[in-house]
């Protein structure tokens, strides 16, 4: 079966942000080899930025479905680990898909991709905490390892390969990791903690645990375990 248009206009952009980065993705540039005129494109894309975070998405569910391959982690820290890992290994293959989806932040905007990605992250996190093995809450843990995650990706991206520390991406993992996670040296210095991470767990296995309550009452609950788990709220709400 042949491709549509639309596929055919995403790959022709993907296969050029690939090779020649964003510079290399025109109007001209992605008519050419996706065989359509320049209307075409912006009929079903409305702009480039839109076809743009097509590609990113393009290339970033690629990768995923490479990656799909490799034997999932029974560990759900090993599984958080696989997917710093391959956040990692992604941006640094992919610079230029990386810096369309983390490279220009805009307030309440995320591309696709950036957004599939950690939904996926928090997804890894909140096994952690479902198995009672997180120090802090979800959110936070998931936000603190994407933050850390993309500082490594970026300064890899940065630094020519033959410059590239080859422990930096792993020794930032770690420490992350022992400040989130229950199962370190940090967090065993800290035994208060248990208390925290039961917390964490409830909190995050109560969608599936409060059939027989009202929303009121789940709300009560699920704000008093973010307390408990150091999870701030907004005043009054």
């Amino acid at each position: 079966m042949a491709a549509s248009p639309r596929d055919r206009i995403v790959r022709a952009a993907a296969a050029l942000l690939a090779e020649g980065g964003r510079d290399a993705v025109s109007t001209r540039a992605v008519s050419r080899a996706a065989g359509v005129q320049a209307p075409t494109i912006y009929r079903q894309f409305g702009d480039m930025r839109g076809l743009l975070d097509a590609a990113a998405s393009y290339g970033f569910a690629a990768y995923l479905h490479a990656e799909a391959a490799r034997e999932p982690a029974l560990d759900p820290v090993d599984g958080l680990r696989q997917g710093w890992d391959m956040h990692v290994g992604f941006g640094v293959a992919n610079p230029a898909f990386h810096a369309l989806m983390y490279g220009e932040p805009r307030p309440g905007v995320r591309p696709t991709a950036a957004r599939v990605a950690a939904e996926i992250l928090h997804q890894l996190v909140t096994r952690v905490a479902r198995a009672g093995r997180l120090r802090v809450g979800v959110d936070r843990a998931a936000a603190m390892v994407e933050a850390a995650a993309c500082g490594v990706t970026l300064s890899l991206i940065r630094s020519s390969p033959a410059d590239r520390d080859p422990e930096l991406s792993v020794a930032t993992r770690e420490a992350v990791l022992a400040v989130v996670c229950t199962d370190s040296a940090v967090a065993r210095v800290h035994r208060p903690d248990r208390a925290v991470r039961h917390a964490v767990a409830l909190r995050a296995a109560l969608p599936t645990l409060a059939a027989g309550l009202s929303p009121a009452e789940r709300a009560l609950l699920a704000e008093w375990l973010d307390r408990l788990a150091g999870v701030p709220h907004p005043a009054g709400a």
